[in-house]
């Protein structure tokens, strides 16, 4: 039997639910995580484990003089099971943090199963009790049921936009000869396989991409995208050139063959630790699968390319959140009731695993009779979190973090980038003091 404190319900086994859970629990709190899967799964997951990931393998980079690195920095302060986990799976990717799948999603449901003060229930959640303190951590593909009761509980409609997946191809079919290893400015490097196109083959493979058949919306479904994930056929239709500025730049990738710049480049990034299967870089996409296997082919290196998983489409919900959620990630009106993930408008791996330890953080404020009070948006975690609950306009858009979201430093710009640093280490720091989770 396992111990019991406080109860808390957290519904989804994702990244932001088992941050929370984690974080609860490591703290004395008892949780009922609850994840439907695989009693029932979503369009995009296929197994069963806890914090699946089901469209990069990437958790982006860790520079800590970056956006994404100070967030992962600031994650780690707070005892993230997440990035703990993401480095001991970790594959070769250069600067971003890339993962093996499968070996990160098993570390992450062992730790999880084999916590005594967490209970892992398999089954779906359809209501919420606006009484017992609930963590919602459902995701971007929360059950139309589950979707149903939130949108009744905070009287708006639900928000589409799509979210496009990158086709994996088998190692063993990529022509070697038409490709060859190294990363940007880094020709030693192996992380990356580079697949060049010459000017013909390139304006050939974007007349194709823009023609090509394409899984169509339904009639119920608003096909907007986020600007950060676009599919690379919607890229393609910008313009000629629009792909060689985007995910195909050939920029600091030099050919062996001839020591110049391809004309434009595919990269693909190890998919395991293996090294048996290759995700495309960028390539998110909603072609069809017969569109995929032909327009791919294109590639000299992938002319006879097994793909063992084609980019896929699929709808992701999320709240309004600026008009329904408060600065502790609470819902207006339900003060137990808490959300955190995708679901809230943030987009990312990282993204959606801090606002789980930020969610995780203000019900255990409000357990202990303590008002819950959120980082400063000078740092990394209180940009984001200030970005989703105080977003001024009137068309809200998921965001990752970024400088452009983080309270910009009132110095020189020659400087700024240091004050930044700096003022965010000074304030982290201090809001880390006043959880008293600090020396």
């Amino acid at each position: 039997m396992k111990k019991r404190a406080l109860k808390v319900r957290i519904v989804g086994g994702g990244l932001a639910g088992v941050e929370a859970a984690h974080l609860l629990a490591s703290r004395g709190v008892g949780v009922d995580l609850f994840e439907m899967r695989p009693a029932r799964f979503t369009p995009a997951h296929k197994t069963g484990l806890l914090g699946e990931l089901v469209c990069s393998n990437s958790l982006k980079g860790t520079d800590p003089e970056t956006a994404h690195g100070l967030l992962k920095k600031e994650m780690q302060a707070l005892g993230s099971l997440v990035i703990e986990t993401a480095l001991k799976t970790r594959v070769p990717a250069g600067k971003a943090l890339a993962v093996d799948r499968e070996a990160f999603a098993e570390n992450l449901t062992r730790r999880i199963e084999s916590n005594e003060l967490i209970s892992l229930i398999r089954e779906e959640v359809e209501d919420i009790d606006p009484e017992i303190p609930t963590i919602i951590a459902s995701g971007p593909l929360t059950s139309d049921r589950l979707a149903a009761r939130l949108s009744e509980m905070t009287g708006s409609s639900r928000l589409f936009f799509y979210d496009a997946i990158s086709p994996i191809i088998d190692a063993g079919s990529i022509d070697y000869g038409h490709a060859f290893f190294g990363s940007r400015w880094a020709p030693e490097n192996t992380d990356y396989l580079n697949c060049p196109l010459d000017r013909d083959r390139y304006e050939s493979f974007v007349h194709e991409l823009i023609e090509a058949d394409r899984v169509k919306a339904r009639d119920f479904e608003d096909a907007r995208f986020f600007d950060a994930c676009l599919p690379i056929e919607v890229i393609a239709g910008r313009g000629i050139e629009s792909l060689r500025f985007g995910p195909m730049r050939p920029v600091g990738i030099h050919d062996p063959k001839n020591g110049r710049l391809p004309y434009a480049v595919v990269q693909l990034r190890r998919e395991n630790l293996k090294g048996d299967a290759y995700n495309m870089v960028g390539f998110q996409t909603r072609l069809t699968i017969p569109e995929q296997k032909r327009i791919f082919s294109m590639i000299p290196a992938l002319r006879s390319a097994a793909i063992l998983r084609y980019g896929s489409i699929h709808r992701n919900t999320f709240l309004d959140s600026p008009r329904i959620i408060k600065d502790d990630l609470s819902m207006r009106g339900y003060p137990n009731v808490y959300v955190a993930g995708q679901i809230i408008g943030v987009e990312g791996y990282v993204e959606s695993a801090s606002t789980g330890l930020i969610a995780g953080l203000s019900v255990l404020a409000r357990l202990g009779g303590r008002s819950f009070i959120p980082p400063s948006a000078d740092t990394a975690m209180g940009a984001l979190l200030q970005y989703i609950t105080r977003f001024p306009g009137d068309r809200f858009q998921p965001s990752n973090i970024n400088f452009g979201i983080m309270e910009e430093p009132e110095a020189p710009k020659r400087n700024r980038k240091q004050v930044r640093l700096e003022k965010e280490s000074v304030s982290f720091d201090r809001w880390m003091k006043s959880l008293s989770l600090s020396d």
